[in-house]
């Protein structure tokens, strides 16, 4: 028992009750368990994080935006349903962590993927490719549906009891829910991906952004989360706010010299513009901000303040046409 306290695995962690019941299950058996979770635009580590608190476990952020970045030309398995390079993605995933075990102390890694459980990332070919991938693949251990795969390191060399482990498959969650009673786990996410390259939407708005300014900015990239999205030309992208969340967010990112757009007087949404917009520019977005507003009509102007950190300035504004502003939408 003493031998097996010193056995630590370093395991990713999505935050959902996969991953959770993973860290579980080995924690069960005396294994000290770490968490990893990586962050970047596209997906981020609140889940993660809320998970580490209720298991009680270390955990790790690592910033993974510049290796998402790289896979999104060309990644050698392709895309999903949308820009998800999810095999390429969960591989690099695993190569970092393994790269980690020595600095944190650990000898193994461990995820919460279920076999079946998803068809394109969690079947058998796509899982043993993104072992091998990794680099790692004698050291990735799947606890949740160990029974069905090819035994690992940990579990020959019986840092980890093979028969304590499960055989979970499919995509049913009879199985996970009762785990989650007998582990005592509440408030955990529902099932979701969770990571926007997935959302067709998202995408539209990844590939506007390639197209024009490109992806080299982590802020651009953040801000593709936000608002309503407008393309006023090749260099120039209004960003509207939807609901007081998405407000509050651009008037905190907007740089220095940034351009903030807000109706006068009545209740409306913030918007976002670069400095660099010309009078024209300024002008249309101010159309468009006042058509997003509460206005009471489409013909009678409305004012519009534009402030920087430069000035404050005023725009009455009539709002832009419904028509006009769909087709510069992103």
């Amino acid at each position: 028992m003493e031998e097996k306290k010193r056995v630590r695995a370093l395991s990713l962690l999505s935050g959902g009750l996969d991953s959770r019941l993973a860290v579980c299950v080995l924690k069960e058996q005396g294994v000290e368990v770490q968490g990893v979770v990586f962050e970047s635009p596209f997906f981020c580590s609140d889940a993660a994080k809320a998970a580490a608190v209720q298991l009680g476990i270390v955990l790790h952020l690592v910033d993974f935006t510049r290796d998402i970045l790289s896979l999104l030309d060309k990644p050698k398995h392709g895309f999903g349903s949308c820009m998800n390079p999810c095999i390429d993605c969960h591989a690099l995933m695993l190569r970092r962590a393994g790269e980690m075990l020595e600095e944190k102390g650990c000898h193994f890694l461990c995820t919460g993927e279920v076999l079946n459980e998803r068809p394109m990332s969690q079947n058998r070919q796509a899982m043993t490719c993104v072992a091998k991938e990794s680099g790692y693949e004698d050291l990735i251990l799947r606890p949740l549906s160990a029974w069905l795969l090819s035994e690992t390191l940990p579990e020959r060399e019986g840092w980890v009891d093979r028969k304590r482990l499960l055989g979970i498959q499919g995509r049913g969650r009879k199985i996970q829910f009762d785990l989650a009673e007998k582990y005592q786990l509440k408030d955990y996410p529902n099932p979701a991906g969770g990571c926007r390259l997935t959302e067709p939407n998202f995408c539209k708005r990844l590939k506007d952004l390639k197209d024009h300014e490109g992806l080299d900015g982590v802020r651009s990239l953040t801000l593709l989360r936000y608002g309503r999205h407008f393309r006023l030309a090749d260099n120039m992208k209004l960003i509207i706010g939807r609901d007081a969340h998405d407000n509050a967010f651009l008037e905190g990112a907007a740089e220095l010299y940034d351009l903030v757009l807000k109706v006068e007087k009545i209740p409306g949404p913030t918007c976002l513009l670069p400095f660099t917009a010309t009078r024209e520019q300024i002008s249309q977005a101010a159309a468009i901000c006042a058509r997003y507003s509460d206005c009471a009509s489409d013909t009678e102007p409305v004012l519009v303040r534009v402030k920087s950190s430069r000035c404050v300035s005023y725009i009455e504004s009539i709002p832009a046409d419904k028509d006009e502003v769909e087709r510069l939408r992103v």
